[in-house]
């Protein structure tokens, strides 16, 4: 059996089992299903731990092995306007299909449903928060004081940024340097990939573990207005995710089943782990073997793609906002619909990356459009099961967009 298609077992197979559980609400059932939990957790932690040193190994031999310097600020502004256009492209599809979808259910009425569980103690952690998100604070985190540090905290932008830097002073070094150190690198690359393939070979395992205990405990949260909520959230999810294969193979030149294949390995881990980052070796894995790409191209912007690009943001503010104008029955019109458009598009870029760092940058947009700020811990409180399916739209949308620019720097001009 191939690994892949050993992981769709063990996922399908964990989501029926954990459906089974919760309808049974047997606590020894529950409690037996969190035991495995660990396995997932250490398989997780084993993809983990393969990023910083893939990242850093594929950002300095994609840019310090080119001696056209131009070619890489061509890369780099192509990369740039293809994440901003993929953005707005998928704000211009989903927005209009979102509103006609909110605008069929009914009122709330006068009185408003209760909170669900852990809502008002997100809420307010959440207003407490000292978020500093400023755009002056996002451009001087930029620069790492401390790139070790960055490293060791997850910091992804600031080494993406320090990994580059130091990447072009390689190209200035004397050529024997430089081919000393890029094939450092080159070596440390290959061997990170040897060791995914092996971490990937556990899938079937880490994957069943994971998504047990959470179809087990989450089936709870589908009953009721969240419920619809999060239905909503994950159709449109997948729906954006189907309209990338033909996006790929208008705009890249993919066959669709090809691309499709190579987005497999990355799709599968983020639909397990939640986590772009997590999804980075996969996504690697699949340019390479699958698409044939440049590592040049493949190196440069999937590391770049899996630290600033969130593709899933307009469906995720979109669906957000809809959701929480819809629950305190707050009316949303044309004016406030354009700035949701606009935000999913730019305002983006300058999420932290820290854990629930996008809802923290929601927050200023919900006082800019009338909604009270307390609604997105609503979102929050929920946000398991629809983390997963915009982090699968995510890793697919990042291996879209490496695609798209492979086909711009074949067919621009030199």
């Amino acid at each position: 059996m191939k690994s892949s298609v050993a992981v769709l077992v063990a996922l399908a197979l964990a989501l029926v089992m954990g459906a089974a559980i919760a309808a049974s609400g047997s606590p020894a059932l529950l409690h037996a299903a969190d035991l495995i939990a660990p396995a997932g957790t250490l398989w997780v932690n084993a993809i983990r731990m393969t990023v910083i040193p893939l990242v850093v190994s594929l950002l300095i031999t994609g840019i310090a092995s080119t001696r056209n310097l131009s070619s890489i600020g061509r890369m780099g502004g192509r990369t740039i306007a293809i994440f901003v256009a993929q953005l707005a492209v998928t704000a211009l599809i989903f927005m209009p299909a979102a509103v006609a979808v909110f605008a069929m259910l009914p009122a709330t009425g006068s009185v408003r449903p209760p909170l669900p569980e852990g809502a008002a103690a997100a809420a307010g952690q959440l207003t407490a928060a000292e978020t500093g998100n400023g755009f002056a604070s996002w451009l001087t985190s930029l620069v790492p004081q401390n790139p070790v540090a960055a490293a060791a905290t997850g910091a992804m932008l600031p080494l993406v940024v320090f990994t580059i830097l130091l990447a072009l002073a390689i190209t200035r070094t004397p050529a024997a340097s430089r081919e000393r150190l890029v094939g450092f690198f080159e070596a440390l690359c290959d061997a990170m990939l040897q060791l995914v393939r092996w971490v990937v070979a556990l899938a079937p395992v880490g994957v069943f573990a994971l998504i047990l205990p959470l179809a087990a405990r989450g089936a709870a949260a589908l009953a009721g207005g969240v419920g619809l909520y999060i239905a909503i959230y994950s159709i449109g999810c997948i729906v954006v995710v189907l309209l990338l294969y033909p996006a790929a193979a208008i705009g890249g030149g993919v066959p669709i089943r090809q691309f499709a294949r190579a987005a497999l390995p990355g799709q599968l881990i983020a639909f397990s782990t939640s986590s772009s980052i997590a999804a980075l070796p996969g996504l690697v894995e699949g340019a390479d073997r699958d698409l044939k790409m440049d590592s040049s191209v493949s190196g440069f912007v999937l590391p770049l793609a899996v630290s600033v690009f969130k593709p899933a943001a307009p469906v995720t503010w979109t669906v957000g906002s809809l959701f929480v104008a819809h629950f305190y029955g707050i009316p949303l019109h044309l004016p406030q619909l354009a700035i949701i458009g606009l935000a999913s598009v730019f305002m983006v870029f300058i999420s932290p990356g820290i854990p629930r760092g996008g809802f923290l940058v929601l927050a200023p947009l919900f006082l800019a459009i009338g909604l009270p700020v307390e609604g997105i811990g609503i979102l929050i409180a929920v946000d398991a099961i629809p983390d997963i399916f915009a982090t699968l739209l995510n890793a697919t949308g990042d291996l879209l967009a490496t695609v798209l620019v492979a086909r711009a720097m074949r067919t621009a001009p030199a």
